[in-house]
């Protein structure tokens, strides 16, 4: 028997107030700024409609328009934040500390005795 999965209507309405959330948020970083809708989506290389449609937290626009206009905004570095690197996995892990040397490696042979004033 086959499963289909289907959006319930509590989870579509959380989806929508991140979008609302995440498009009022994109609106006052535009407006610290002193940019207008017009002047952002000429910087960011998206079409006014794109960033109308962000800001009003429309899931209708590419990824693509939402980073080009968090780069115009300054926001892109806390994409991090927002989906942060997974951990490595143990196996990972214990893969890197086998592979740390256990201790320091032979320096170059040195001719003669050793002076002050030569490199360690």
């Amino acid at each position: 028997m086959r499963h289909i999965w289907r959006m319930t209507d509590i989870e579509d309405k959380a989806d929508k107030g991140a979008l609302s959330t995440i498009g009022a948020r994109l609106a006052a970083h535009r407006i610290a700024r002193n940019l207008s809708q017009r002047a952002l989506a000429e910087e960011a290389g998206v079409a006014l409609r794109t960033v109308q449609r962000l800001e009003a937290g429309e899931a209708a626009t590419q990824l693509a328009g939402f980073l080009r206009v968090c780069r115009v905004l300054g926001l892109l570095d806390r994409i991090d934040a927002l989906i942060p690197e997974p951990p490595p996995s143990p196996i990972a892990q214990l893969r890197r500390h086998r592979a740390r040397p256990k201790r320091a490696g032979k320096t170059a042979a040195r001719k003669g005795p050793w002076k002050w004033g030569e490199g360690a």
